[in-house]
């Protein structure tokens, strides 16, 4: 088992910018998919996360869009959103946002704890939708443990699992060792049924 590394997400974004027809900034690419979200959109996966984390967040976009999942992120979709100047107004676009989400992975890092916003989406949305949450660490290196805030062992974790293909992708298990997942659409449509593999 192994979770997504720091370097996964910067891959995954350059990756991203490498199928785009002409090399754009990574504002350039924000500001189109902004332009294409009304307010009136699902989405499959409410990407939780420190916005000091905010290079990496946009590959583990590109990583779940790779796999077919469209992810909302605060920053990237709603860009009327003051950072600097936070309202009620603020708070409720983000539990619309959730209210129209599927599912939550909420990106952990060395970062994460100096999030006043993470513990609020974590626990707004446990209230929505319980039993579709899950813990998308980022480690600095492969083989790296993951050691969050003790609250977060109540919930599954997203871990890259290999498939017949091959190839690596994204499943959520009920943790390191247990030795059982579920795939990521059954698990945003609120299936609970884990495969041992």
């Amino acid at each position: 088992m192994a979770y997504f590394t720091i370097q996964d997400a910067r891959d995954a974004f350059e990756r991203g910018q490498r199928t785009r027809p002409i090399r754009k900034s990574a504002s350039q690419v924000l500001n189109e998919e902004a332009a294409n979200i009304r307010d009136t959109d699902r989405f499959d996966i409410f990407l939780s996360h420190c916005l000091e984390d905010a290079d990496l967040i946009v590959g583990v976009k590109v990583l779940l869009e790779e796999h077919g999942h469209k992810v909302y992120v605060d920053w990237m979709i709603d860009k009327q959103l003051d950072r600097s100047r936070v309202t009620p107004e603020t708070a409720d676009t983000i539990r619309r946002r959730m209210r129209a989400s599927d599912s939550m992975f909420f990106a952990t890092s060395e970062n994460s704890p100096a999030s006043k916003w993470m513990p609020w989406e974590l626990g707004y949305f446990d209230g929505l939708r319980q039993g579709r949450i899950a813990v998308l660490p980022l480690v600095p290196l492969q083989g790296s443990t993951f050691r969050g805030q003790e609250y977060l062992g109540l919930y599954p974790v997203v871990e890259r699992l290999p498939t017949k293909d091959g190839r690596d992708r994204p499943f959520v298990t009920r943790g390191a060792g247990t030795r059982t997942y579920i795939e990521l659409g059954a698990f945003r449509s609120g299936s609970s049924t884990f495969m041992a593999y």
